[in-house]
Parts: C-alpha cells; structure tokens; sequence
C-alpha cells in the first residue's frame, strides 16, 4: 500500500527534519560559530528586523562646584533595519519510489537520501549567502557589504556615515601578519575581533608565515570538525564559501544572525501535485544577517598570495 502524503510529513517531522539543522551547521565554518557564540536569534514577526545603534557619545565633561551642566539633548541613536530574506530547496519523491521502498524502514531510508540532497543545496546557498555583495537581491545581506565603506547596509549609507564603515584594505595582495594586524588593531574598539576567517589558499598563506613554535589552535573549534590557528586570540579559519581574495576579521557580539521560528530549516508538509505522481515538500529558512557596529568587523579583499 503507498504512503501517504500525511505519512510522508509525520516520517520527515520525526526522523529526517531534527537532523537538518545540526547537519547544516556543523558542515558551515561561519554558521557554526555564530551558532556557538549564541549569536543565532529567534525573531518572530515583524516587517523588519530593527537593531538600534548608538553610533555617538552623549553631552557631559568634567565640572566643579556650582558650575552649569549641558542639560541638551544630543541625536546618538540611530537604527539598523534589516530585511528578512527567505531560501529553500524541494523534496521530491515518486509514488513509484514510495512503493518500490514499501514498510517504514524503507520509506524513511528513501526520505533521508533525498533530503541530503536538499540539505546540501540550503548549506551550499546559506554559506555563500554570509558572503554575499547585494548582487543577488533576495539574498541575505553579507559580509561583503557589511564589512565595507560604501554600501547601504541596515537602510544607512557608510559613504555618508563614517561611524558604519568598517576597517577595509583592497589594495594590499600579498598577506602578512603586519597587513592583517594594522585592521585588527583599528577594529579593536572596546572588544577585539574574535574570529577571522579566509579562503583555503589565503589561511595556508597564513600557515606558512608563522614559525612553527607560533602556530596556536583553539581546542574547542578543533573538536567541533574545524581546522584552525589563531592570532593575537582571535580564531582564523578556512571556509569554501569565502569569496576568493577575501579575508575578514569579526568582532562576534557585534554579528547576529536572526531566523523565524517556523522557518528555521524546517520541512513543509508533503503535496501531491495534481498533475504528476509525485510527492513533494520543502526545506525552508528565512532570517537575516545583521551587524550592529561595522567598525568593528575588517576585510582584504585583494589577498592573491
């Protein structure tokens, strides 16, 4: 007897979607220290996701005795809004599939072979999305434009805002540690950057500029499946889905990724199309990336060696 689709959806929601979100995580370098950073934030609702920023100091000073004190109102406080941008991947199987692999032990091995395919596909588009520059328009907002001078990030223009751009070098192409510590240390505003991450080539340029005896490795990264060194404690790490020349350098408090709690990976109910004799779902996200003070996140964007 075939499946139904209502059995369908009660196999994926019991053994294949709470495997979803580990599996996506723990295969994205970035996502996964977001993740363990705690900064991974359930949103519900909403037109946007707004972060207010302080991005100036208030009136006030030094004063003795009966002196007079400024009672003005100083504007420091602006908002970043960022929008919500949604991805997905589909599930399909045949009935024909569905009968083929009859039983439930079948059905579910069947179901967990076709959501992998599904599961690569949003690891694939979540992971290059952190990275993205605004070309794709539904994409997430990424770090390309975060970390940078001169684009619209949260609705606020960083050409016209120097306190929103961040600490950017694009004319440097080969990669010392001299190059990568001068951003480091203009980023380093009241907390460092903690995390620092690269392409393959550009973190075996790092590799191999530093003396064996200084090669440090953060522990707890290690153990959680990620290759790593370290510089002046901050974790740096490979990513495939890093841009190619790219190097960026982020203070971890200051990022936040934000999804809806009913679209964070999750699974719609299985169709069947009136058409085809086939049943089909969806994986499902939407969130956004938001930085709450760019200047303490950095970016070499022309590292060729």
């Amino acid at each position: 007897m075939a499946v139904s689709v209502d059995q369908l959806t009660a196999l994926t929601h019991r053994y294949i979607q709470p495997k979803l979100h580990d599996n996506i995580f723990d295969t994205n370098p970035l996502l996964n220290k977001i993740l363990k950073s705690g900064q991974y934030k359930s949103l519900s609702g909403g037109t946007t996701i707004d972060l207010p920023l302080n991005y100036a100091q208030g009136a006030g000073g030094w004063f003795s005795g009966a002196d007079s004190l400024l009672t003005n109102d100083v504007e420091n406080i602006s908002v970043a809004r960022y929008n919500w941008a949604s991805v997905y991947s589909p599930i399909a199987i045949s009935e024909e599939d569905i009968l083929k692999n009859g039983g439930d032990a079948g059905v579910i091995k069947l179901l967990a072979a076709k959501s992998q395919i599904a599961e690569k596909t949003i690891k694939d588009l979540v992971g290059t999305g952190l990275y993205s520059d605004g070309t794709t328009s539904k994409s997430i907002v990424g770090l390309r434009d975060i970390a940078a001078v001169d684009q619209t990030v949260g609705g606020i223009a960083q050409a016209t805002n120097s306190w929103w751009q961040a600490q950017v070098d694009s004319t440097t192409t080969t990669l010392t540690i001299s190059a990568v510590n001068t951003l480091y240390e203009l980023a380093a505003i009241d907390s460092k950057p903690n995390l620092i991450v690269s392409t393959r080539a550009i973190y075996n340029s790092f590799y191999n500029v530093l003396q064996p005896q200084q090669r440090f490795y953060d522990d707890s990264t290690a153990k959680a499946g990620f290759q790593n060194l370290m510089l002046n404690g901050a974790i740096w790490m490979s990513d495939s889905h890093c841009p190619a020349y790219h190097c960026f350098g982020l203070t971890l408090e200051d990022i936040y990724l934000y999804y809806h709690p009913e679209m964070n990976f999750a699974t719609d109910p299985f169709q069947s199309p009136i058409n085809q004799r086939v049943r089909t779902s969806r994986v499902i996200w939407m969130g956004a990336l938001a930085s709450s003070n760019n200047r303490k996140h950095f970016k070499l964007s022309g590292i060729t060696a």
